[in-house]
């Protein structure tokens, strides 16, 4: 799969691809003869988790360290996990706040949407009024 592609399917800037491959999150993509990137399923699967991973907040230079301990092997099982149980930890602090925010947002929006019915129903009591008067 060519890069464009790649770029459209999973909505990342070819530049931020060749960013990635660039500092080693992505090895080295296969070339045709031509120069241009050949990116296999292997490839695509290290370009979704790494948008993935991305979306959910980490940092790039944590996700370059855990690259580098997939890497060396089965003998950084651990370290990565750890990696990954912190970075959970993290998401599930940001989604708290995030919650946090849409409560009160939700609250405000009650707020503004009753103070609208209740300045409906006093026109149209008004309206009444002045109907009765007539």
């Amino acid at each position: 799969m060519k890069i464009a592609e790649v770029s459209d399917r999973y909505g990342i800037s070819p530049d931020t691809l060749r960013y990635y491959e660039r500092i080693g999150l992505i090895p080295p993509v296969n070339r045709y003869e031509n120069g241009i990137r050949d990116y296999n399923e292997l490839d695509l699967r290290r370009v979704e988790f790494i948008k993935c991973m991305r979306s959910a907040g980490l940092p790039v230079e944590v996700l370059i360290a855990y690259v580098g301990l997939v890497q060396q092997g089965d003998r950084t099982i651990q370290a990565r996990k750890e990696i990954l149980k912190e970075q959970r930890r993290l998401l599930v602090a940001r989604m708290k706040e995030m919650q946090k925010t849409l409560d009160i947002l939700d609250h405000k929006i009650d707020v503004y949407e009753n103070a609208v019915l209740k300045r409906e129903k006093e026109m149209i009591q008004a309206e009444d009024q002045a109907l009765e008067i007539i």
